[in-house]
């Protein structure tokens, strides 16, 4: 063997001794989110923003879910394909005013239930609502602790630390 790698001599291992390497070991990146970065603004926590599409498209499903439900339930009862039509259309138009209402009022989607009901209905592969609860959340917070909205994390520090040196540039 060559360069101390592998068994001394493959006698008695029951290998042949061939020395592959290991091509499941990742090597960690330099560059990565918590690497060995000297700027610790670029460490900071961004909170995840939700992908307004993929929110519309999941209310708009939820509508036609429950349009189907309907259709299925006429179907069954065996009324004529233009009523079946008809009275989906006005739920399919009924569901999406109704939609259209909760996200332009205040109270959104909560129905009289806090925002923390809200997120515990969720499940957690449903990302990007709880992304948009946890913005709400936030939200809340901020303004029940009247936090301002440019408010920097840590700025308290950075202005003590100005009033330090120029208490120092005075002596």
């Amino acid at each position: 063997m060559s360069d101390n790698v592998g068994l001394s001599t493959p006698r008695g291992s029951g290998t042949s001794g061939y020395v592959q390497r290991n091509l499941a070991h990742f090597r960690p990146r330099d560059n990565g989110p918590y690497g060995r970065e000297k700027d610790f603004d670029s460490m900071r926590h961004t909170q995840r923003k939700p992908d307004q599409g993929i929110l519309e498209h999941d209310r708009k499903r939820e509508v036609e879910v429950k349009v189907f439900e309907l259709r299925d339930k006429l179907e069954e009862e065996g009324l004529p394909e233009e009523d079946i039509d008809t009275q989906c259309d006005e739920l399919r138009k009924k569901l999406l005013a109704e939609m259209e209402r909760n996200l332009k009022g205040p109270a959104g989607r909560q129905g009289g239930s806090g925002p923390g009901d809200m997120r515990k209905n969720l499940k957690s592969y449903q990302v990007h609502e709880l992304a948009e609860a946890k913005i709400k959340e936030s939200e809340r917070l901020r303004q029940a602790l009247k936090i301002s909205k440019d408010y920097e994390e840590g700025s308290h520090w950075r202005r003590q630390e100005d009033r330090l040196k120029k208490a120092m540039e005075r002596d």
